[in-house]
């Protein structure tokens, strides 16, 4: 077998059709033609002395020795390309965050202003994502999410814990706490048993649980505002609503067993970095300035 390495192009054209499957995928991700890659690894094999593919041309598979050489290749070129970002990569351009919908209404958006003060040179581009994440197809740079809501691999950093609890207008709250009982009890599509599972930590019976769902979650705030009843929420998600006076909280916040995380696929940028970093500061913040309410001591009774 000849010692000098072969053609970085056609290895790198292997690797692709290896891990992807097809020379067609291989192809599109290079952005060259499927007869420029068929090519290139007919070259690599003809270098190397070994038949590294075998099959059919519509089903491809690697040989034994093709799957030796891509389990090497795979790590290899993250390296390369790990070395290269931190040689070339800097802190200005765009960032593509995504976060929960009401999340980034409620809390991101408001203090967002910081981070822009700090590191004017980075564009923060905002998307919504409420439902579970795959990172092996994800098109951002960072996610803040809830514990568990992705389905492959990335660095997760801890936010916050979670807190929730009825809220409701200051109409219904004069100085005793409302009756429950006696209220509209609004839901969200997205939490449908979010007050079932608050009455059983809080230790408070509610018999009848049904009243009027909203599709989001903000929906669902915005109508708790209006007056139209009480929800269930998180206190992150009110405590700007609470400081103004637009809501009331008569019995405190329990942990919902919900975490917050900051999420980073591999081989994220320093842009990502620094504004994990600033998250991470952020929540900090957060914890320190906006301790919530206490529920009061549990009890079997009904509330009111």
């Amino acid at each position: 077998m000849p010692h000098s390495l072969p053609s970085l192009n056609a290895l790198r054209a292997f690797e692709a059709v290896g891990r992807l499957g097809s020379m067609t995928a291989a192809a599109a991700e290079l952005h060259v033609t499927h007869g420029a890659v068929s090519r290139q690894i007919k070259r690599l094999e003809a270098h190397l002395g070994v038949a590294l593919l075998e099959g059919p041309k519509q089903a491809l598979r690697l040989t034994p020795m093709g799957r030796e050489l891509l389990d090497g290749l795979t790590p290899g070129f993250e390296h390369l390309e790990q070395a290269v970002r931190r040689v070339t990569d800097d802190v200005e351009g765009t960032l593509d965050v995504t976060c929960l919908g009401t999340l980034m209404l409620r809390w991101l958006i408001p203090r967002l202003h910081r981070f822009q003060a700090a590191h004017p040179a980075i564009e923060v581009r905002l998307s919504a994502s409420d439902g579970p994440l795959d990172l092996e197809r994800a098109r951002f740079d960072v996610a803040i999410h809830v514990d568990g809501a992705w389905r492959t691999g990335a660095e997760v950093t801890p936010l916050f814990t979670e807190r929730v609890g009825p809220v409701m207008a200051p109409a219904f709250h004069s100085g005793d706490r409302p009756r429950l009982e006696a209220m509209t009890l609004l839901h969200t599509a997205t939490r449908p048993h979010a007050w079932r599972d608050w009455a059983k930590a809080a230790g408070v019976g509610l018999m009848d649980l049904r009243g009027p769902t909203y599709e989001h979650f903000y929906f669902l705030l915005e109508a708790a505002v209006a007056g139209l009843g009480a929800c269930i929420a998180p206190w992150i998600l009110v405590v700007d609503d609470i400081r103004a006076g637009r809501l009331v909280a008569p019995y405190g916040f329990l942990p919902s067993g919900l975490e917050y995380v900051v999420l980073r696929p591999p081989r994220s940028s320093r842009k990502a970095a620094l504004f994990r970093d600033w998250l991470v500061e952020e929540g900090e913040r957060f914890r320190q300035e906006s301790a919530p309410p206490e529920a009061p001591h549990a009890t079997s009774r009904s509330p009111g």
